[in-house]
């Protein structure tokens, strides 16, 4: 079913996947061709189209058939549920055996409408549920106006037997409704409404859904984006939905395209997700080292700890790389805003090659960053301050608790020692670099206006809190 790609193209070229749409509807019959050029030329590498009943889906199986970047998926929506029978099932479960079924869906709740009874829609959702646990495939829901009974049923599923995995389509629900799903596991879509002026709240929950549960759809023909509202919409209208999704989320389009089509391409099986970290990557305007994944801190709260991927880069290193590798990769250091040695461990753990990279940055006109856990002097038995100066133009150092005993529950050191350097390190610092920030997150022990206050004894007044699990 997975169909490979360059992953090397992949690193280094964003791409955009619309997660669902219905190219079976009689209103692309004029210009299929066409339409599907376009999302290509707009740079929709895959297109997962999605059956709202038992002909659609197999017209959406015939279309995915055609076409190696498309993808289907098989199901009944709520409006047509009276029609649901033992024969119908037969027939989903035939279609969910099909190498291009990446899905079961749509399903679910519509009481906007009430085409069907609520009964007969809970128990035809039910029987969705059901096949896609049998098949392993994810689900699709489509929920209107049924929050309650949409999350309920889910609940008694997740619960019953853990790993139903899906996501809610062109989401409309309210912000305990998302914090609900995520919590379950599942991702949220976002389709053209989240573009609408009058869809603030809406807006808010775009912002606030973490990285790894995001994606995006066009639902069409339906619900095209601003600009184009009143216009058929079509899978190459998804990057205004993708632009959209970057600006309440303050990074790049890049970035949005990026994270969302790594979801896609996780939650669905389709596509290669890369297998190998990268040693260079960008976020908003700046690049990112990543040196090493070693760490002498073991967080309960880092990301490192959940999974291998950041803004949708994979950071699980094989191996070290080189100064020199890590100059290539870089290129031209004025390209970006600052080059931050961070990554997924230490970097203060090599300072060998963060001095000799940070030097060339710096002769090449670069801006340097350097975010650790500020036990560098610890690690390297001396203090190394002195040695950075005029290298580094920034340092942001997690202090992450205002004592020892917090800080040792939460971050496990493997150094006893550690939370005495990190202070004297963040004290040196000030007299190192220009600019020095210290760093907390918010979660449970953590006493922030203490964090602040510690902070400003030490002679910072820049103290950031991040939220759990936002990183990057």
């Amino acid at each position: 079913m997975n169909k490979k790609s360059d992953t090397s193209a992949y690193m280094n070229n964003d791409f955009l996947v619309d997660t669902h749409c219905h190219l079976d509807m009689s209103q692309f019959d004029a210009d299929r061709p066409g339409v599907l050029e376009r999302a290509q030329a707009a740079g929709v590498r895959h297109i997962i189209t999605v059956g709202s009943g038992l002909q659609s889906s197999r017209a959406a199986m015939e279309i995915a058939h055609s076409h190696d970047f498309i993808y289907a998926a098989a199901g009944v929506h709520p409006h047509d549920a009276k029609d649901f029978d033992g024969g119908s099932l037969e027939t989903l479960t035939a279609l969910a055996k099909d190498i291009k079924t990446v899905a079961i869906g749509e399903t679910g709740l519509d009481y906007h409408y009430m085409h069907s009874p609520k009964e007969v829609q809970i128990e035809v959702f039910k029987r969705h549920i059901e096949l896609a646990r049998e098949t392993g495939l994810p689900l699709i829901v489509h929920s209107r106006e049924a929050e309650k009974d949409t999350l309920r049923i889910l609940n008694e599923y997740v619960h019953a037997e853990p790993g139903l995995k899906g996501v809610l389509h062109c989401f409309s629900g309210g912000m305990e409704m998302a914090e609900e799903l995520v919590a379950m596991g599942f991702y949220i879509s976002f389709a053209g409404p989240v573009t609408f002026k009058k869809s603030s709240a809406l807006a808010g929950i775009a912002a606030a859904v973490p990285d790894e549960r995001i994606l995006i759809e066009t639902d069409a023909p339906y619900l095209s984006p601003e600009p184009l509202r009143g216009n058929r919409n079509e899978p190459a209208y998804v990057r205004y939905t993708a632009e959209k999704i970057a600006q309440l989320r303050g990074i790049t389009a890049s970035d949005a395209a990026r994270i969302t089509s790594v979801n896609a391409l996780r939650l669905f099986g389709i596509g290669e997700m890369p297998g190998e970290g990268v040693i260079a990557y960008p976020i908003r305007e700046g690049l990112y080292l990543n040196i090493t994944n070693r760490c002498t801190n073991n967080c309960s709260f880092c990301v490192r700890m959940k999974g291998d991927f950041v803004k949708g880069h994979m950071l699980r290193l094989r191996r070290e790389p080189s100064a020199r590798e890590l100059e290539e990769a870089i290129g031209d250091p004025k390209k970006y805003s600052e080059i931050v040695f961070c990554g997924y461990g230490e970097p203060l753990m090599r300072l060998d090659v963060v001095k000799e990279v940070a030097k060339w940055v710096k002769e090449k006109g670069g801006r340097v960053r350097i975010n650790t856990n500020g036990q560098g002097n610890l690690v390297n038995g001396r203090d190394i301050l002195p040695e950075l100066a005029g290298l580094v133009d920034s340092f942001s150092i997690s202090l992450d608790a205002q004592d020892e005993e917090t800080y040792r529950k939460l971050c496990a050191p493997l150094h006893k020692e550690a939370f005495g350097a990190l202070l004297a390190f963040i004290s040196g610092a000030v007299k190192c670099a220009p600019d020095v920030q210290v760093t907390v997150v918010e979660t449970e022990g953590v006493d922030v206006e203490a964090c602040r206050a510690l902070a400003g004894r030490l002679g910072v007044k820049n103290l950031r809190v991040r939220k759990l699990d936002v990183v990057g």
